[in-house]
């Protein structure tokens, strides 16, 4: 894991309620982490708006954008599972995320963020509108991001997501 300062603990502990993005339930990957350098990521000037790129290229299976945002030790968190690694994730619950996030109507209910110098926040809430076997679900979805400045670019390094069914499918 990329060294942190004594803050990554006070900014893991604000972020204690997660909120996360929701998909349906994949077979991880047990790819190999490789050590590798990374492309420039696509601009974006703040942790929030490096979210918001991520969140576009998964829902269009944008790997290669995808990998420039990630840290290539990022640890993701999800379902009772964890991925530590970018290259774990994308070579496999990547693709099963975009494939479910591509016909999902999404709506943004919630955000927050802090940032502390070289380190970030962003906490996300959204109903997702799907169809499951023929019929609408809608899922209440929450997602935690950790992002860190490397190299000038903000960078995720941790992901929580969790969702839960909601009771009543809305029409998106």
């Amino acid at each position: 894991m990329h060294t942190f300062t004594r803050s990554v603990g006070v900014l893991l502990l604000a972020a204690a309620p997660t909120f996360a993005v929701a998909h349906k339930d994949a077979p991880h990957a047990a790819a190999a982490a490789t050590s590798h350098t990374q492309a420039p990521a696509p601009a974006a000037t703040t942790p929030e708006a490096t979210v918001d790129v991520f969140a576009q290229a998964l829902r269009r299976g944008d790997t290669a954008t995808l990998r420039t945002l990630l840290a290539p030790d990022v640890l993701i968190l999800e379902g009772g599972g964890a991925e530590r690694s970018a290259e774990e994730y994308l070579g496999g619950h990547a693709i099963s995320d975009a494939a479910f996030l591509k016909t999902a109507h999404i709506r943004q209910t919630a955000r927050m963020a802090k940032t502390d110098g070289d380190l970030a926040w962003v906490a996300t809430e959204s109903d997702l509108h799907v169809e499951r076997d023929g019929q609408p679900v809608k899922l209440g979805s929450a997602e935690t991001m950790l992002l860190q400045k490397i190299d000038g670019a903000w960078r995720i390094v941790h992901i929580h997501w969790s969702s839960a069914r909601r009771t009543k499918a809305a029409t998106p």
